[in-house]
């Protein structure tokens, strides 16, 4: 192992997909170096409540003891505000629990940006009109703020905005 300290790679994607009218599936796969992670939760329209949760995480040296009990906590919980605190609450804040509470946040991160999308067909043609529309957008939504690389800081779209804590 200490021969790949010095060599690292990284790859994550996340990536949301409706199943059926009202089922929405999100997953978030991590592969580096030291990883092989696949985490996939379902959540229900419209209430976003979490219907299914599951994955596997595999690590060089550190370890996820039941993971599927882990991942079981968070059914029922509604993918909302809050969300963070929430799936920390639950899945755990311990150092080998951090790169699993991640991935959980961006699976249900996924599922609010895809639905983000039937808002974002409706900005204006114009330049003005959808830098107007998007900063707002951001501003009435703080958690869009940093999530893609349009709302990310230094980009115009969110110029003026406080960032969340």
């Amino acid at each position: 192992m200490s021969e790949n300290i010095l060599k690292f790679s990284m790859n994550r994607c996340t990536r949301v997909e409706r199943l059926d009218e009202r089922t929405l599936r999100s997953v978030c796969s991590l592969r580096d170096t030291f990883t092989s992670a696949s985490i996939e939760i379902r959540a229900s329209l419209p209430d976003l409540e979490i219907t299914m949760a599951g994955g596997e995480f595999h690590h060089e040296w550190q370890r996820v003891d039941d993971l599927h009990g882990i991942l079981q906590k968070l059914l029922g919980v509604r993918i909302g505000a809050g969300m963070l605190k929430i799936i920390k609450g639950l899945v755990g804040e311990e150092d080998h629990l951090r790169q699993l509470a991640y991935m959980v946040e961006e699976c249900c991160q996924g599922i609010i940006l895809s639905i983000t999308k039937d808002i974002l067909v409706q900005a204006p043609v114009s330049e003005a009109g959808k830098l107007e529309f998007f900063s707002k957008m951001v501003k009435d939504n703080i958690r869009l703020y940093n999530r893609c690389a349009a709302f990310a800081p230094g980009s115009r779209l969110v110029e003026g905005i406080d960032p969340p804590r």
